[in-house]
């Protein structure tokens, strides 16, 4: 029998950390997170019994063990490589993701991000559905969900990777017609509503103490993309949601009349069934969806 190995990933988070000198580096080079070279490595240190790196600021050290165990398994990755590469074979398995997300979402911020995960990953096919079905009834048909949360659910690995605001958006046109000085300017407007989100034009007024504003009309619809794009198109002033307008206030179809008040709004984030958690292509999409986050975040600060 042969005899028994520690985990390949924990064993590739180890040669990378080991060979770069720092967890972080480790972690862009194989498209994961800091934290989960962190964890593989204190798994490959369980296994082994031994510590392997001292930590020094933001650098690690090996300590001579781990010097001499990386100069034996170094080689051995090279080996590798050159074996698959010599028969043909890709180092990593094509793999189908599929994943479920609602549709404004889908279409205002993933898809117009998702080139890139394919540029780094082209050995992936991303499979995108759209609905709003609860997390747990799509545990047998996809491998990761993207909802609203935190939320708690049995037997999933929750994750936040995008936080928003809302706050009122409409079309400069609309504004040169009629312009939007105070929030009492509101009454000769229309105000757009999204059936589903009935509660955030009410809770913003009461943030301006206007809760008995009346607009010169409402539009209701029942998709929360379709009042977007009527926002877009001069109808109306809708509630929108930042990360979902950051491109259409960017590019000038939209502009926010006012710079506050902001209402808070749930994150957005993956939820994936116990038993995938680990899987590493689920792992590559969720590590991508919070560097993209993160980068949102980073250039919309303030």
């Amino acid at each position: 029998m042969r005899p028994a190995l520690p985990s390949l990933n924990a064993l590739r988070a180890f040669e990378a950390a080991g060979r770069l000198g720092s967890f972080k580096e480790a972690a862009a080079e194989l498209h994961v997170t800091h934290g989960a070279i962190s964890q593989q490595v204190r798994l490959l240190e369980a296994w082994l019994g031994a510590s392997l790196f001292e930590r020094h600021n933001r650098r690690v050290v090996l300590t001579p063990a781990a010097r001499a165990y990386l100069a034996e398994i170094g080689p051995l990755f090279d080996r590798l490589a050159q074996a698959t590469a010599r028969y043909g074979l890709s180092e990593t398995v094509s793999r189908t993701l599929t994943v479920n997300a609602p549709a404004t979402f889908t279409l205002r911020w993933l898809v117009p991000r998702l080139e890139r995960f394919r540029v780094l990953h082209p050995d992936v096919e991303v499979r995108i559905e759209t609905s709003n079905e609860p997390v747990e009834s799509l545990k047998d048909t996809h491998d990761i969900v993207i909802r609203g949360g935190p939320d708690t659910f049995y037997g999933y690995a929750m994750r936040p990777f995008l936080e928003e605001e809302r706050l009122p958006v409409c079309s400069p046109a609309l504004l040169r017609r009629l312009p939007l000085r105070t929030p009492e300017d509101m009454q000769r407007h229309t105000l757009l509503h999204t059936s589903s989100l009935p509660r955030v034009w009410p809770d913003w007024l009461a943030q301006v103490d206007l809760p008995a504003l009346t607009p010169a009309a409402v539009l209701t619809f029942d998709h929360f993309y379709l009042t977007l794009q009527a926002a877009v198109d001069g109808m109306g002033i809708a509630m929108g949601p930042t990360a979902l307008v950051a491109d259409d206030l960017a590019a000038g179809r939209l502009v926010a009349p006012f710079d506050g008040p902001r209402l808070p709004s749930r994150s957005y984030c993956t939820y994936v069934a116990d038993d995938k958690a680990d899987d590493d292509v689920i792992v590559l999409f969720r590590s991508w969806l919070e560097r993209e986050g993160e980068a949102f975040a980073s250039e919309h600060e303030g």
